[in-house]
């Protein structure tokens, strides 16, 4: 009579571990997917700047249509790519690469000192500036949930409840080759 007790006394707490892992699970890539979102509300807060800001720049310096094309059309690929957490290496590039020209966009106001005094100029930078710490700080934040949700999909016995519901690791949104660049300090020379 108690070994029968015993094996459904065991089944049952298996069972309540079990529901215990897939519910952390759950919670974890909601926790994801609520950091991705804060990424999101900020790359479009960033890209809805980019035209004001252009715009500005274009009244003060008319012969730079290069640079400012180069801004436009990099928000516009940054903005092609699907914001949905399937192509983060993708969107890391396009990003890479808004935030270049973005750079050789605040480079030129060295060159105009109206655009530099400028009021609405010097906001928009502000701006942006507060924006693309934002997106940093909503990038750390949705690695950090990333790590810990592929830590709990690998670890045992974790792994096997993972498995058996189809709970997958996801991509780290990095910054990409660009990342160590931005590490090192600048080279001046003469």
């Amino acid at each position: 009579m108690i070994g029968p007790i015993i094996g459904v006394v065991v089944v049952v707490l298996f069972g309540l571990y079990s529901v215990g892992i897939y519910n952390s699970l759950v919670t974890l890539k909601n926790r994801i997917d609520e950091a991705w979102s804060d990424i999101e509300v900020q790359l479009k807060r960033r890209y809805d700047m980019i035209p004001n800001l252009v715009a500005t720049v274009k009244g003060y310096a008319q012969h730079e249509s290069q640079t400012l094309e180069k801004v436009i059309q990099a928000r516009n690929q940054a903005m092609a790519v699907p914001v949905d957490g399937n192509n983060l290496k993708q969107l890391a590039e396009r990003e890479n690469a808004l935030s270049g020209t973005l750079k050789s966009l605040f480079a030129l106001s060295e060159s105009y000192p109206d655009l530099k005094a400028n009021a609405n100029f010097l906001e928009l930078q502000r701006d942006l500036r507060d924006t693309e710490d934002k997106i940093q700080a909503a990038r750390r934040f949705y690695n950090s949930n990333v790590m810990a949700y592929n830590t709990k999909v690998e670890l045992f016995p974790s792994n096997i409840v993972a498995g058996l519901f189809h709970f997958t690791k996801r991509e780290f949104f990095e910054l990409g080759v660009n990342e160590q660049a931005a590490r090192n300090p600048v080279k001046v020379e003469f």
